[in-house]
């Protein structure tokens, strides 16, 4: 009780004591990250290990600072919470000032020319965006949540993955029809379709940043909503190890990272597509030839035949689950817990409509919105909208399966 009273309301952490670390999962997880590590180099290269140690960055940040978009959201439609958003801001602030100088001079570490993610901007866009905002609060997590909380020891994120997958595959099996059917406008870069270039589309998104930040300040004044529930941490450097971490300062990290991958692959963060490659896999393993569907075409179909570790995306992923799994036992908070019927099955359901969405969107809260918005591409912005009004739908959906939604009334959130 100490604790919470000395809780500062603007900070997302306190300073209280922590669970003994689990000793013998943080020696398993940090064995696995060996192993796998080794066996990524040998059967690869050295830059698909890079990108794995990556993943283990990113999803020990996710972890430390429990860093949500799913989260963010409802807090903010639901009561106007704006702490998650603002920390968005700032993720995005950051991301797009790096992200314009690696575009703007082809900077690289791998001598892979570093290309954002733009992408048109159509009716498959802002359908699948609305379903991807609909099932990451049925599932209870986004893309990136899916894989931290797995690793952090999540049950009803093994059925969420699974789900996830599957509506993955059969958004690839669609994939042809809601590109070649349905309407919609070329690809619109802030940077290079407008004349705008790299500084003028900078210059604009942090006006934009601002002004969102500004809008949420006053927002936050007038609903003067719960505070989201301050995460346990410690003093020192055994924070960085132990700890919750202040939102802000996970942001500033997920932004760096994410730079980071776009220098060493030449293409931003990314989650999902790797989703459709297992599906795809498992299925040519069936005895499906998916290889004749338009989304598994080029390197799309040549990842087929290849090792899985061979996958960019896939090893970061591997690496994200492990990073979170070594810092949830490093917190002594792996625990999982057993499902309730409701819970299950809206994580099948949140699944499916992520996976699906995430197909037609050209990516998921990371490919479309963190990369789309940092890559300065118009469709990453209309993804955050459409998501937003999902998010609006689903708050009406959720109790149906037994899920809470924050109140106004309430202490924290």
């Amino acid at each position: 009780m100490a604790a919470q009273n000395s809780w500062d309301r603007k900070s997302t952490t306190v300073v209280t004591e922590l669970n003994p670390v689990q000793k013998p999962l943080v020696v398993l997880g940090a064995l696995a990250a060996i192993i796998l590590y080794i066996a990524i180099v040998v059967r690869t290269n050295w830059t698909q290990g890079t990108l794995f140690l990556i993943g283990l960055g990113l999803g020990m940040t996710l972890l430390h600072a429990r860093f949500g978009f799913t989260s963010a959201f409802r807090r903010l439609v639901s009561v106007g919470n704006v702490q998650g958003l603002q920390a968005h801001m700032l993720m995005l602030a950051v991301a797009s000032t790096l992200f314009a100088v690696i575009l703007a001079n082809d900077f690289s570490f791998t001598g892979i020319e570093p290309k954002g993610y733009v992408s048109p901007v159509g009716v498959s866009v802002i359908f699948g965006a609305f379903l991807f905002g609909i099932g990451m609060q049925l599932g209870n997590g986004c893309a990136s949540g899916t894989l931290y909380s797995l690793g952090g020891g999540s049950s009803s994120m093994i059925l969420t993955l699974l789900s996830f997958i599957a509506g993955s595959v059969l958004g690839a099996y669609h994939f042809t029809f809601w590109m070649e059917d349905t309407p919609a406008l070329p690809p619109i870069s802030l940077a290079e379709s407008t004349g705008l270039g790299y500084f003028g589309a900078w210059a604009v998104q942090l006006v934009l940043f601002g002004l969102i930040y500004w809008i949420t300040v006053k927002v936050a004044k007038r609903k003067n909503p719960p505070m989201m529930k301050p995460l346990p941490t410690i003093s020192g450097w055994k924070k960085l190890f132990r700890g919750a971490w202040p939102l802000f300062a996970a942001a500033i990290v997920l932004a760096l990272l994410n730079a980071l991958t776009l220098t060493i692959r030449g293409n931003p963060w990314g989650i999902t597509s790797a989703f459709a490659l297992w599906g795809g896999k498992a299925l040519m393993a069936a005895g499906v030839d998916v290889s004749t569907w338009g989304y598994f075409s080029g390197a799309n179909g040549a990842a087929l035949t290849n090792t899985v570790l061979a996958d960019s995306t896939s090893v970061m992923n591997f690496g994200i689950m492990l990073g979170a799994f070594i810092s949830a036992a490093m917190q002594g908070t792996f625990k999982p817990k057993r499902m309730k019927p409701g819970v299950a099955g809206a994580a099948i359901i949140g699944g499916l409509l992520m996976g699906y969405g995430a197909r037609l969107a050209f990516g998921c809260n990371i490919g479309a919105y963190f990369g789309g918005i940092a890559s300065f591409s118009l469709h990453g912005w209309v993804w955050a909208v459409m998501a937003m009004l999902g998010t609006y739908l689903a708050l009406f959906i959720r109790p149906l399966f037994g899920l809470k939604n924050p109140k106004a009334n309430d202490s924290i959130c």
